[in-house]
């Protein structure tokens, strides 16, 4: 078994309050759960309005296929589709 843990730190360009970093960030972490059907969730930086770090882990018996979702998921967040840009990934595979 495998565990795959990421850390996306992200930066929320002309972003002025926390409700709007929510409104920023909500469809990001739906989207990559809905798609990938991995955990996610906003882990850091809950209170900074202008950045957020997000965190996604998976488990696999393939560590082929968690390397795999990984680089997916980052294609995905960084494909333009959110008003978000990804300042550094953290990837760590951890076999159990």
């Amino acid at each position: 078994m495998h565990v795959g843990v990421m850390k996306i730190y992200l930066r929320l360009e002309d972003n002025q309050s926390l409700k709007g970093k929510r409104r920023l960030i909500r469809p990001v972490l739906n989207q990559i759960q809905n798609r990938f059907n991995v955990s996610v969730a906003e882990i850091e930086e809950q209170n900074i309005w202008d950045s957020a770090v997000i965190g996604v882990s998976m488990v696999s018996s393939d560590v082929r296929l968690v390397h795999e979702i990984i680089s997916h998921i980052t294609d995905f967040v960084n494909s333009g589709r959110f008003s978000v840009e990804v300042t550094e990934t953290q990837i760590e595979v951890i076999p159990v």
